[in-house]
């Protein structure tokens, strides 16, 4: 200490700056490169230690604890000061209020968005007509990972769209992961009016009945529901596929609805759909000539 008094001294001498500003100065300097030089170690001992999402969460949990302390810190260095600066904030709050308005606002949205919880990292969201999975969420914003527009089920664009933590005040967030981690989705196949349509039903229901992913999600569909009861009202009758019925001018819609995981969406139809053909192939489906998929 004695070393760091002479050297604020001598800085005071020399620039004719009152020796305890420069103090205030220089220690905050140093906490905040030291903070940062923990941080970074932080990060790179985790990445070496751990990976996957795991990863990810102690990383955050080590930034907030290194942040809280890094603030005691601070706060230690400029307690003495904090009343002066109280006093000169509460002269300038009104124009730094309207200046930081937007600032303001979204650090309570993340605040909100931290505590309840809407979305999580890897949650799949829509926010204004743009769909991707939630990869970070800050204290200002959080980032998604678009994925396309062009089908239902899209894939990654590879593109990162931020959003501020506001937008979850002004706007609707469609959440597909939230409660529980599945979703319905509806396929369509049109068959011949005059067909055998208990035949193309019995071989469409073996179709989607044979599909691994789709056989063992209504069990843990149950299970997450019984779970989000307590505090959610959330009711279904059905949760194995089911195909509906619907003549349609000259041919008869079969529609299949199902439940999968809303990334896995577009493997799921492809798998479908190629099974159908292969059916159709073998002559164990009758296929109107246009087929359409609706969901």
């Amino acid at each position: 200490m004695e070393y760091f008094d002479n050297f604020c001294k001598y800085l005071s001498e020399l620039t004719t700056i009152d020796k305890t500003y420069i103090s205030l100065v220089l220690s905050t300097t140093i906490v905040i490169i030291l903070f940062s030089f923990f941080k970074r170690i932080g990060r790179k001992t985790i990445k070496k230690k751990i990976e996957g999402r795991k990863e990810y969460l102690i990383n955050q949990a080590m930034q907030i604890i290194l942040n809280v302390a890094e603030v005691i810190f601070l706060l230690f260095i400029w307690g003495d000061y904090i009343q002066n600066l109280m006093t000169l904030i509460s002269v300038t709050s009104a124009a730094m209020t309207i200046a930081l308005r937007e600032i303001i606002l979204n650090f309570f949205c993340g605040i909100y968005i931290k505590v309840k919880k809407p979305f999580q990292v890897e949650d799949r969201i829509e926010v204004k007509d743009i769909k991707g999975d939630v990869m970070n969420i800050s204290s200002l914003n959080f980032e998604v990972l678009e994925i396309s527009n062009k089908e239902e089920h899209g894939q990654s664009t590879g593109v990162i769209v931020t959003f501020p933590n506001s937008i979850v005040c002004s706007e609707p967030v469609r959440n597909l992961n939230k409660g529980f981690k599945y979703v319905w989705d509806e396929l369509t196949v049109k068959v011949p009016i005059d067909c055998d349509l208990a035949k193309n039903k019995q071989e469409l229901y073996k179709i989607v009945n044979n599909i691994e992913i789709i056989r063992n999600i209504p069990k843990k569909m149950k299970s997450q529901i019984n779970d989000i009861n307590t505090t959610n009202r959330v009711y279904f009758n059905k949760y194995d596929p089911t195909i509906y019925t619907k003549i349609v001018d000259d041919h008869i819609e079969l529609t299949i609805r199902y439940l999968m995981h809303p990334k896995k969406g577009r493997f799921v139809e492809s798998v479908i759909w190629n099974k159908i053909l292969e059916a159709y192939k073998e002559g164990n489906i009758d296929l109107f000539p246009a087929i359409t998929k609706e969901s």
